[in-house]
């Protein structure tokens, strides 16, 4: 039966996306102030039923039909980076507020979840949005990051990443071989420098640049905001809880970094410059809901060959031309948190990859 499930295969409709990626959200936030069963729903909605459902779910490898009217998954895109706006300040007053009600164990449920939510959920959001050429909703993808204290992935992402991903230069490309503990202390450091580099370059060609508030400024200017709303919400712990609940989302952000990268490095041409982009530069993984609920995330050699591609829009081509990993986007992230069996799993995937695309040059680090 799974076997039959598996061979159709069916494009996601926007109703799935909306439902998917907001539901838990507002489980949470139903959690907040009642607690028991709607933390437990919203806990175990992020933390396994969207994995195990995948596994019975029909593959969402069929694509949606170009002419297909995005205007609503717009107004999804704004909802979800809104909620995460809200949900980030209830959760730490249900986590750290002197008049939630919550016990100890829902306050933890209550961190896990909204975590999960933020990194798996608002993170695709906002990366959306900030490839958005729509001002308002360009800024509140920057105002989703800011408030997660990671705001400089919004330079660091547009302007490194995209030209760079696959080689050295670009810090969120992980190499074969490093541990994600090894990626994430290289990446958080270099992605927030070679962002603030790209934007200073790019200001400095531009002759309304000067004029303009540095998006820096704005970066470090709402995270402020955010951690005076936290100590306003709950003093010194409510501040904990906030940092703790951005450093949670970040670790997400770059996980998924890690593992659609990982080992991947485009061939280096006689003239020195790397080849062009291509969609072998991914990975990829193509399964139903998490795919609804991440909003395509995991289609990302599409969306690295065509960024300004509306989500619902993205393509998913065969394993031999986008490389698809067999696990959803959250298993082989979790899986990654434990480098020696990442490092086991992936070297089929590794040496498949290189026989289809020629050997493309790759140098194996050490594990760290």
């Amino acid at each position: 039966m799974l076997k039959m499930l598996k061979k159709s295969s069916r494009p996601v409709p926007l109703v799935a996306f909306t439902l998917a990626s907001v539901l838990p959200v507002a489980f949470l936030a139903l959690g907040a102030a009642q607690g028991g069963f709607w933390l437990w729903v919203g806990f175990l909605y992020m933390a396994a039923f969207t994995v195990l459902l995948d596994q019975l779910l029909p593959f969402g490898t069929a694509d949606a039909p170009e002419g297909q009217d995005v205007l609503s998954s717009d107004n999804v895109l704004v909802g979800v980076g809104a909620a995460a706006l809200v949900i980030l300040p209830i959760a730490t007053w249900a986590i750290a507020g002197d008049s939630s009600s919550l016990s100890l164990g829902e306050r933890l449920l209550m961190f896990l979840g909204t975590g999960l939510w933020l990194g798996q959920v608002a993170h695709p959001a906002a990366h959306e949005l900030i490839h958005r050429t729509n001002k308002p909703m360009f800024h509140l993808g920057q105002a989703v990051y800011s408030a997660m204290l990671i705001g400089h992935h919004a330079s660091a992402h547009r302007l490194v990443h995209h030209r760079h991903v696959a080689t050295d230069l670009d810090p969120n490309s992980a190499r074969e071989g490093e541990s994600f503990y090894a990626f994430v202390r290289r990446a958080s450091v270099d992605s927030f420098k070679a962002g603030l580099k790209a934007e200073n370059d790019l200001r400095a060609r531009s002759s309304s640049g000067i004029r303009d508030l540095h998006p820096y400024v704005l970066y470090i200017g709402g995270a402020l905001i955010a951690l005076i709303l936290a100590l306003s919400i709950g003093g010194f712990t409510g501040l904990i809880v906030w940092l703790l609940l951005a450093a949670h989302a970040q670790v997400q952000v770059y996980l998924s970094d890690y593992v659609q990268h990982y080992g991947l490095r485009r061939v280096t041409r006689e003239d020195g410059k790397a080849e062009p982009v291509a969609l072998h530069h991914s990975w990829n993984t193509p399964h139903w809901l998490t795919s609804a609920m991440m909003l395509n995330a995991p289609r990302h050699s599409d969306h690295h060959a065509n960024p300004s591609r509306p989500y619902p829009l993205l393509r998913l081509d065969t394993p031999e031309v986008t490389p698809q990993l067999p696990w959803p986007l959250p298993v082989a992230c979790t899986m990654a948190l434990f480098p020696k069996y990442w490092k086991r799993q992936m070297r089929p995937e590794l040496e498949r990859w290189r026989s289809l695309h020629g050997g493309a040059d790759h140098a194996e680090v050490t594990p760290a």
